[in-house]
């Protein structure tokens, strides 16, 4: 696995989670444009009127981005903004999304935010954006070099893999002495935010769970079913598995649905990474240990704030350059309220 680059000096810890308990938002099409409602702009953001924001993501169906998608919505429209929101249906690589991207380009946006599925590959496409006059910002993950990103808002991965190691922990009841077997489900071998996640799942299970060896890694690619397979082939491979670490959605629905197929409830500990409306159930039927709940609608949100902010001539000063958002560990104990406020909204 090759090394992070998303530990990043300076970077600031946003206080507090923000409710993704949000309004549905359109289409859940690959390829879509919402126009701002007339006269949605404040008056503070009525330079950004007409100007045109891009979102690029990985797999568009996942919920996780249209989760996403809600919050970008709603902030384009409340700046004035048109929004450009596309990306390959299902496909998380990319060989698939720099074509998205060129498309999106080709559109003539003054920003664009690019949630890139590699940091190496995407980032010819954001020096292409730049020299066409575009501002560019990265969420959830990030290309290598960021110095001509204006900013890049993202979910504490690091501390998410961390919180991860726990919870598989106290799932299979962890004792100092005995020998576990976990594996982990990744999408994506290179995005900044699966290698993020693994790296502090690998430092905290070195740190304080001395027994549990991690057997295998695979990869999916944002398509459940091949997490489902390779779950599938796990329990075959071993027998004796103790723990699943699901690095992100897909792979989590993936795995569950593995688990309960071969009756292994309960029997497996799962935790998993976003709160997918169809993972948060099984959450108190045992299927799920845990969740790691991010706050995609507030990513969004704060990058198209930030975009605007350039666009229109303002003050830049208050931009961070790098942002992180806390993560929320949900669990059999959480109430329903809770688990309704940061389950995914699309």
């Amino acid at each position: 696995m090759r090394a992070s680059t998303t530990s990043m000096a300076g970077v600031v810890a946003v206080a507090g989670v923000a409710s993704l308990l949000l309004a549905a938002c359109g289409s859940s099409n690959s390829s879509s444009t919402v126009a701002a409602s007339s006269g949605s702009g404040s008056a503070a953001a009525a330079s950004c009127n007409g100007k045109k924001i891009a979102f690029v993501m990985g797999a568009e169906s996942d919920p996780f981005f249209q989760a996403m998608k809600v919050g970008a919505t709603d902030e384009t429209a409340k700046q004035g903004a048109e929004l450009i929101w596309q990306g390959d249906p299902k496909e998380y690589s990319p060989a698939t999304q720099i074509p998205v991207v060129d498309q999106v380009l080709a559109q003539k946006p003054d920003g664009l935010v690019l949630i890139p599925t590699d940091p190496d590959a995407l980032q010819p496409e954001v020096v292409k954006a730049v020299a066409a006059g575009v501002v560019v910002a990265n969420v959830d993950t990030h290309v290598t070099d960021q110095s001509q990103v204006l900013t890049f808002i993202t979910g504490d991965n690091a501390d998410g893999g961390a919180k991860a190691a726990d919870a598989i922990a106290t799932g299979i009841g962890y004792k100092d002495g005995t020998k576990y077997k976990v594996v982990v489900g990744l999408t994506s071998e290179t995005a900044t935010t699966n290698v993020a996640r693994l790296e502090g799942f690998k430092a905290a299970v070195a740190a304080k769970y001395p027994g549990i060896e991690i057997v295998d890694v695979a990869y999916s690619q944002s398509k459940p079913e091949v997490a489902n397979t390779n779950v599938n082939n796990w329990l075959t491979k071993y027998p004796d598995l103790n723990g699943i670490f699901a690095i992100d959605g897909t792979n989590g629905q993936g795995a569950a649905a593995a688990l309960q197929a071969k009756g292994l409830t309960g029997k497996v500990a799962l935790v998993g990474y976003d709160a997918y409306p169809d993972n948060v159930k099984l959450i108190k039927t045992g299927v799920f240990t845990a969740l790691i709940a991010q706050d995609p609608a507030t990513e969004a949100r704060q990058a198209v704030d930030a975009l605007c902010t350039k666009l229109s001539g303002a003050d830049t000063s208050g931009i961070q350059k790098a942002v992180v958002i806390p993560n929320v560990v949900l669990d059999k104990n959480t109430t329903d309220a809770d688990l309704t406020k940061y389950t995914y909204v699309a």
